[in-house]
């Protein structure tokens, strides 16, 4: 995904990439509008799935690598106030080897969350994001009704 979006030369959207999330990464988390984490998963629907993510302090906050909501949790408790509106992007994935290739239909997986995410980057409103959010979760959306 990244490699993608690198290509496309957004305005006004920053791209980072690192393989765990770390307490320094609440830096990184400064001055946002919005957060977008993208992830493969091995539990996720296929092709992805998009949550939004709340402060939650686990027990990933005194490992190595940190969960999304414990990043958020730290970030609230060392800036004092709640982090920027953040989703997680879980892109189904299938074999998760040492240098195995991406398959055919984890690469079919990652071109959609690729087209997904055109599509959230050209909306500028949180409601629109969260109206994105409600179309990506189908229970979500049915609970709604």
């Amino acid at each position: 995904m990244y490699d993608f979006l690198l290509k496309e030369n957004l305005r006004g959207v920053d791209l980072l990439t690192d393989f765990q999330l770390q307490i320094e990464h609440v830096l990184d988390l400064e001055d946002r509008h919005r957060i977008l984490f993208v992830d493969a998963s091995v539990t996720a629907s296929a092709p992805f799935e998009l949550v939004r993510l709340l402060p939650e302090m686990d027990a990933s906050y005194s490992s190595h690598a940190m969960s999304p909501q414990a990043l958020l949790a730290a970030y609230k408790k060392v800036n004092h106030c709640a982090p920027p509106p953040t989703w997680l992007l879980s892109i189904r994935g299938y074999e998760f080897g040492l240098g195995l290739p991406l398959s055919a239909t984890a690469s079919d997986n990652l071109l959609a969350a690729l087209g997904y995410v055109r599509q959230l980057l050209n909306t500028d409103s949180e409601s629109e994001w969260a109206d994105h959010y409600e179309a990506a979760d189908p229970l979500r959306s049915s609970l709604a009704n």
